[in-house]
């Protein structure tokens, strides 16, 4: 939405009752809620595997110590 649309929207539902405004927003919040709940929820398992190549060689053993003396400070 255009910044000019989204002010003239703003504007008119400044002018709105409090009522009003208190049923546009449960009815906005309604409408926002079902749209999210259309999403696909994701799984943490569709990052399995990526980045694995970063590790590939690496002296898993060496790695770790080197990153527990980092510590200690």
């Amino acid at each position: 939405m255009p910044e000019a649309n989204y002010n003239q929207v703003m504007s008119e539902i400044k002018t709105l009752k409090l009522s009003d405004q208190l049923r546009l927003l449960e009815e906005m919040a309604t409408l926002i809620r079902k749209g999210a709940s259309k999403q696909a929820l994701r799984s943490i398992l569709e990052i399995r595997g990526k980045g694995k190549d970063i590790w590939k060689g690496l002296d898993v053993k060496a790695y770790i110590d080197e990153e527990r003396s980092s510590w200690n400070g």
